[in-house]
């Protein structure tokens, strides 16, 4: 075997063993980016199961506020159908968070329901859950970042278009005014 031949040879493993390699690293990737969404999936549905208890709490004070608690529930109802598409489940949770704007602010209008014991835990919940959003959406916008910059870069770029990799779509979301610490039932 001539040595044009031995090198040609050689070459063409050392190109097929880092294309593959460069593939199952994509598939990895992918993999992080549908685990971090799942993370994210998570917590949207803890913080859909908490939107009626609030709901219901509320009403039970502000009975005159029945458009803004119907809001919330049509809003939480709809976002919660939606787990699939990072774009539309980012523009479901706007809406959620635009009502759980209104809520909040129903509940400043009325002293004696920041008295309550389950309002003020409900209200704790949420402030929780909304910082687990957040924390879960940088790992994800993380994860979608990494994932699209090897999509973009050569020579990735080229493993990742023969492997019909796509673009992932980065997860934003604009929070609810809520208190940056958990009330305390002083406040």
């Amino acid at each position: 075997m001539s040595p044009l031949v031995l090198a040609g040879a050689v070459t063409g493993f050392v190109v097929v063993v880092l294309s593959a390699m460069s593939y199952n690293r994509f598939v990895r990737q992918r993999n992080f980016v549908s685990d971090s969404w799942a993370n994210i999936d998570t917590e949207l549905r803890r913080r859909h199961d908490l939107i009626p208890n609030l709901v219901e709490t509320v009403a039970g004070y502000a009975v005159h506020e029945r458009a803004s608690l119907e809001a919330v529930i049509a809003a939480r109802a709809t976002a919660a159908t939606v787990t699939t598409d990072v774009a539309a489940q980012s523009r479901s949770e706007a809406v959620v968070n635009a009502g759980l704007r209104k809520l909040m602010a129903v509940a400043e209008r009325y002293p004696e329901l920041h008295a309550s014991a389950h309002f003020l835990d409900l209200q704790r919940q949420l402030v929780s859950t909304e910082d687990r959003i957040q924390a879960a959406r940088r790992i994800y916008n993380a994860n979608v970042r990494a994932y699209n910059t090897r999509l973009e870069t050569f020579p990735t770029n080229v493993i990742g278009r023969l492997g019909r990799f796509e673009r992932a779509t980065y997860f934003e979301l604009q929070t609810a005014p809520m208190p940056t610490s958990a009330p305390t039932a002083a406040s």
